[in-house]
């Protein structure tokens, strides 16, 4: 049986386009209330792009430390106390190893991992307190695997896995749930104009099952860990990349 998420409050990173948009249309067709957190300030009228009512955008730097308490207190002020959590907020700069500029390297650290733990920690919290959360991590299969001139993106990625790992050993008895989605490269409008030409066709022949993800492959992924039948699952990474850390 498909979840169903009436009742539910989900706040979603990166949830202006992309992974994160997809995931709060599939959440929000199923009953869930989102709260939108964005760079982009058309966040703000995120609300008028998803079915049902109640949503909220939120716009949020969240390389700033402080961005994230803001964020869920803001959530919480509004709409109320979440139960999910996706954390979609994502970059990926690409350089040779030995050229990756330092303002890079930090960047991509402060989005991709203190950006989804401050998120997850403030989130946590008032889970905590609820006794009730669903928190996932998007990591990637670069958390597993090494990819050429993705130094600073395969360590962040790998950094998240192993967060998630340690609070969902945390928080597993005050009723949270933490885990990860690692997907492959994914056909949204970005990932599509990043990976187009030869260069996408070389990648896709190294998937086993010879394409890409959808995002609505990932998004449903994430709806069941974001379900009650998930409630014994907390800690894991949970591959959708056609098996191609398997090659």
């Amino acid at each position: 049986m498909e979840a169903t998420f009436a009742g539910k409050i989900a706040v979603i990173t990166g949830a202006a386009s992309g992974i994160g948009f997809t995931v709060a249309h599939h959440l929000a067709e199923r009953g869930a209330r989102i709260v939108g957190v964005d760079l982009n300030e058309s966040i703000r009228d995120i609300g008028d792009r998803l079915p049902g009512t109640g949503h909220h955008g939120i716009v949020q730097n969240l390389t700033v430390p402080t961005a994230a308490a803001e964020a869920i207190d803001e959530a919480v002020r509004v709409v109320g106390t979440p139960h999910i959590l996706v954390n979609s907020a994502g970059l990926a700069l690409l350089d040779p190893a030995v050229d990756v500029p330092a303002d890079r390297w930090q960047l991509t650290i402060d989005i991709n991992l203190s950006g989804t733990f401050y998120m997850a920690q403030a989130a946590g919290r008032v889970m905590l307190e609820a006794g009730y959360g669903r928190i996932i991590n998007l990591a990637s299969q670069a958390a597993v695997i090494g990819l050429d001139q993705h130094a600073a993106y395969c360590a962040s990625k790998a950094a998240v896995v192993g967060l998630t790992q340690v609070l969902s050993l945390e928080w597993a008895r005050g009723g949270v749930t933490v885990n990860a989605v690692s997907p492959t490269v994914v056909e949204t409008p970005l990932g599509k104009a990043a990976w187009a030409g030869e260069r996408g066709e070389r990648a896709k022949a190294e998937i086993p099952v010879g394409r890409f993800a959808q995002p609505e492959e990932v998004a449903a992924l994430i709806a069941f860990l974001a379900g009650d039948d998930a409630s014994m699952i907390t800690g894991s990474n949970y591959l959708i990349d056609g098996g191609r850390t398997t090659v």
